[in-house]
């Protein structure tokens, strides 16, 4: 059967959905349940189509009526089906069933899995596009724990037989590389899009677990979805779990700070707290409903060439350690992010910037590729229920602070700067700390890799500790590594 013969190399011998799924069939071995939810029996289509199939699955099962879903699998206390929870509890009844019912004893070489998804296609009205919960449990030696994949997607194509029949493909593909590329997650992951346009289906959450993905960080593959095109971005908590954008900013007031934090310095803080101070005050803004997003542009961790991956972790240990929840985006202007936050919440935006943002916000370089231009942009933006918390910037040699009052902006945009000042959309940030408006994380991180003393005082408290512990950031033992002289 043809594998893929490189990840690396520019044209790869891709085996056909048919030939994955005739591939799986005819491994003896491999045997399970495929249970489908909302899109048709799609995935398992493709199986029974290939032929062998006999000897591979065990049992399909679509329990497409909600009172016979619960009575099989229990009832949500949200009521929703289209679920993590769901698909977690279709994949755990459904492997107890077939330990149950198919016994070890009889089978000592059977290796198991379950499939399922439970997925919403687009609507009647083709309102909304559709999502859904897509996963695998399942074992590479018949003595093994179970590993698991279980990722979500949104449906970009406005036919729900297309969707149905990309969905299927989706499933083979993910079953495909659960068996034969877990050695290589990376380009399991890029398996994933094999014979599907990336414009058909959005892949925005994946989590691996068990002992084939022991030494995997779920952050780390989050950062390919996004190298890789597959989504526009991702989001995981202080915890270091990836989670679903749609779970944290659905109908939440936001507030997003924008920045390389490399590393987190108290300037960033200072401008997050004194925002947020502001933001939580505003007349629409419910605190309990209310989210902050600290968010990295691709744009930023591409800015000295490829992305470093340790480096992009470094930079989330951080941040998650302080208790945040971390973005990693492919928007580089900043109305493609309100128009992504405007996808879920329909509440209060708040972004929190500093002067030289703002300014680049106002350059018409970065909306030559829009028929309307900077208008166009603007119309996105600031038509919104956004509020821009402006950060003020201290000239170090003269001293003098620059807010929204004295900035100067390109002269064709001074107008367009007034109008949208004096109709309150940018608010300066008044209550800022001045003691450490002369910090800047590139002069950090160069005090850090040249062991040059007194950073740790320009951090929040406890990131010092953690840099030196975890070696950070190019962090030096002593003064014997640093690069450069010191007294020098």
């Amino acid at each position: 059967m043809p594998d893929h013969i490189s990840g690396d190399k520019e044209f790869e011998a891709i085996p056909s959905i048919s030939n994955k799924a005739l591939r799986i069939n005819l491994n003896e071995n491999i045997y399970g349940t495929f249970a489908e939810i909302g899109a048709g029996q799609e995935t398992v289509r493709n199986f029974f189509r290939a032929g062998g199939a006999s000897g591979t699955i065990a049992k399909t099962i679509s329990a497409y009526d909600k009172d016979f879903s619960d009575a099989i699998y229990g009832v949500e206390e949200d009521g929703r089906y289209v679920t993590e929870a769901r698909l977690k509890k279709m994949l755990n009844h459904e492997m107890q069933l077939l330990e149950k019912r198919i016994l070890r004893e009889k089978h000592p070489n059977k290796m198991y899995f379950t499939y399922a998804n439970t997925v919403a296609t687009i609507d009647f009205a083709k309102k909304y596009k559709g999502h859904g919960w897509i996963g695998i449990r399942y074992q590479t030696h018949p003595e093994e724990a179970y590993s698991e994949i279980i990722l979500h997607i949104r449906f970009h194509e406005n036919e729900a037989l297309l969707q149905q029949h990309t969905l299927g493909t989706l499933g083979v593909n993910l079953i495909y590389g659960a068996y034969y590329k877990h050695d290589t997650p990376k380009k399991l992951l890029r398996y994933l899009y094999d014979h599907i346009d990336k414009d058909k289906i959005e892949i925005d959450t994946i989590n691996f677990s068990g002992p084939k993905f022991e030494t995997m960080d779920n952050r780390l593959m989050s950062l390919q979805l996004v190298k890789n095109g597959m989504t526009d971005a991702i989001m995981f908590g202080p915890d270091g779990n990836n989670i679903l954008p749609a779970r944290i900013l659905y109908k939440k007031n936001v507030l997003a700070l924008r920045g390389s934090f490399r590393p987190v310095t108290k300037v960033n803080i200072d401008m997050y707290e004194r925002s947020y101070e502001m933001f939580v005050t505003e007349s629409k803004v419910d605190p309990e409903r209310t989210v902050s997003i600290f968010e990295i542009t691709l744009s930023n961790l591409r800015a000295e060439g490829e992305i470093d991956e340790e480096d992009f972790m470094d930079r989330a240990k951080l941040l998650c350690s302080l208790g945040h929840t971390v973005m990693i985006s492919n928007f580089q202007e900043y109305y493609k992010l309100v128009e992504y936050f405007s996808r879920y919440t329909k509440n209060r935006l708040g972004l929190a910037m500093g002067v030289n943002n703002l300014v680049d916000i106002f350059d018409e370089k970065y909306y030559r590729h829009l028929s309307g231009g900077i208008l166009e942009a603007f119309g996105k933006l600031f038509f919104k229920d956004l509020k821009v918390y402006l950060y003020p910037m201290r000239n170090p040699e003269t001293g003098e602070y620059t807010s929204s009052e004295n900035l100067k902006v390109h002269p064709r945009m001074k107008e367009l700067y007034k109008f949208f000042k004096y109709n309150g959309k940018v608010i300066d940030i008044e209550k800022y700390n001045p003691d450490v408006m002369n910090i800047f994380s590139r002069e950090v991180l160069s005090m850090i890799e040249n062991n040059h003393d007194g950073w740790e005082d320009m951090l929040p408290l406890g990131v010092a500790e953690i840099i030196k512990e975890k070696k950070l950031f190019s962090y030096a033992t002593d003064n014997e590594t640093a690069d450069v002289d010191i007294e020098g």
